[in-house]
């Protein structure tokens, strides 16, 4: 989970002002958390709120509106500031990447590969219930058990070959290929497979960060989704996970510290 959080801030001052390259200032004073990373921290609680009846899908409702009404200046695409702040909340055909960027504790909460695709369509459909929505939360969610599970790269890249994008990962598929021509997209279809290939060619945590950025386009939403993978590959990178929760207040940095300080989430 603290891999989408590094992404999203490291990636934040790029959203609108993208760099087409991997060197940069990762922390920088304009750097900020997004929705990316409010919207991960309401999925992470929702997975440890043991004590609410509500079902699943509720309490990620529930505490998706807590937190988005929280922080209502993260960054909210509008029709999900609208969903934020709707009495009757309701699913609304979205094919954004919002339901990619949020995923992570639920590929790592997953307790089997088919738990993983489930949890992260429950997460989706709550607002991103169109298929390329679901298609792009249950793409990184599984990534992110293959990966804690230590599959290879190789064994990763198959997965998402077979059951998510049919796309040409290899010579034609590289972000040094994507770099130049991309442009802003907010679908999954249109970011989830760049983060993808940015885990893919990486080295580290902190490179697949920064090749993400370095394709331009939603910046810190790639990067979280990038991040996010990564951290279950490599492992996580204390140092920048400590620099990453200095930019976050007490009440989400609490969430963090409860999230890998339980034995078991669900």
């Amino acid at each position: 989970m603290l891999g989408a959080i590094i992404g999203d801030i490291a990636g934040s001052r790029f959203e609108f002002h993208n760099i087409k390259s991997k060197e940069f200032e990762l922390f920088h004073l304009d750097c900020r958390f997004t929705d990316d990373s409010v919207m991960t921290l309401a999925v992470a609680a929702a997975l440890m709120d043991k004590t609410s009846p509500q079902p699943l899908e509720q309490r990620f409702v529930s505490h998706m509106q807590r937190l988005g009404r929280a922080y209502p200046k993260a960054g909210y695409g509008g029709r999900f500031h609208e969903w934020i702040f709707s009495p009757q909340p309701a699913p609304y055909n979205s094919w954004g990447n919002g339901s990619a960027m949020r995923v992570s504790p639920c590929g790592e909460a997953a307790r089997s590969l088919g738990d993983a695709a489930s949890l992260a369509r429950k997460s989706a459909a709550v607002t991103h219930d169109h298929p390329e929505g679901i298609r792009g939360a249950e793409a990184v969610a599984v990534a992110i058990f293959l990966a804690r599970g230590g599959r290879s790269k190789e064994e990763i890249r198959d997965h998402i070959r077979r059951y998510y994008y049919d796309i040409d990962f290899g010579e034609s598929f590289t972000l040094d290929r994507i770099r130049p021509g991309y442009r802003f997209d907010v679908s999954c279809q249109g970011s989830v497979p760049q983060a993808l290939e940015a885990f893919f060619e990486s080295g580290s945590l902190e490179d697949t960060v920064r090749g993400a950025i370095s394709i331009g386009g939603d910046s810190d939403t790639i990067a979280a989704i990038a991040g996010s993978i990564a951290e279950n590959y490599y492992g996580l990178d204390a140092a920048l996970a400590e620099r990453a929760m200095e930019y976050l207040p007490e009440e989400l940095a609490q969430i963090v510290y409860a999230w890998y300080n339980t034995d078991s989430v669900v």
